[in-house]
């Protein structure tokens, strides 16, 4: 597994705000997993993205989590305020839902030993995906899934214009191109977009 991430000067912080969310392009398929972690005034601290392989959506939500808490241990001790969007996840860490899925159950456990050991404060609420868009947002953010996207819109630009090449060079500038030289600009673009840490 490969990590993509940014985060400013650690912090002990006394609070921190959890946002985790994981998914997998075609349950089970490639999945991704995502972090993003703030302390107690709503500043980042954190933003994690994980590339997992063949995962279910309930193992990537899985893995999330046990990132992130990795991830909240090393910068600090304080109390872990969870937030996901899997109302799953939520309710079987809170002990409301059994795990009845053996390749969940292991998940849980390690999961739930980890809180045990550390003597993590925790607390984990389910919130509506559209109040999850930071983690959501790293989901995919990874070299992997990053690559792959990048070459597939590199593709369309040699579709788009077959004499461009990818170097930044045109070898079709005679005559009136102007409608594919913006076309090739917004893919630029768009590459450039993908390629940040936003």
């Amino acid at each position: 597994m490969r990590d993509v991430r940014t985060e400013p000067p650690h912090e002990k912080d006394v609070q921190l705000n959890l946002y985790i969310d994981g998914a997998s392009k075609g349950n089970p398929g490639m999945a991704g997993a995502g972090v993003w972690m703030t302390n107690q005034k709503g500043k980042k601290l954190l933003g994690m993205s994980r590339y997992l392989g063949h995962k279910t959506n309930n193992e990537a939500e899985y893995w999330a989590l046990l990132i992130g808490l990795r991830e909240a241990l090393r910068l600090g001790r304080g109390s872990i305020h969870i937030f996901t969007d899997s109302e799953l996840i939520a309710r079987q860490v809170k002990g409301i839902y059994r795990v009845k899925k053996p390749h969940l159950a292991k998940l849980h456990a390690e999961a739930m030993d980890l809180i045990k050991k550390n003597q993590i404060n925790l607390d984990i609420c389910y919130i509506p995906r559209e109040k999850n868009r930071k983690a959501d947002n790293w989901l995919f953010f990874n070299p992997i899934q990053s690559n792959k996207k990048q070459h597939q819109q590199q593709d369309n630009t040699r579709q788009c214009c077959p004499g461009f090449n990818n170097r930044g060079g045109n070898n079709h500038i005679m005559g009136n191109r102007q409608p594919c030289r913006n076309r090739v600009k917004k893919l630029r673009q768009v590459i450039d977009d993908n390629s940040g840490f936003g």
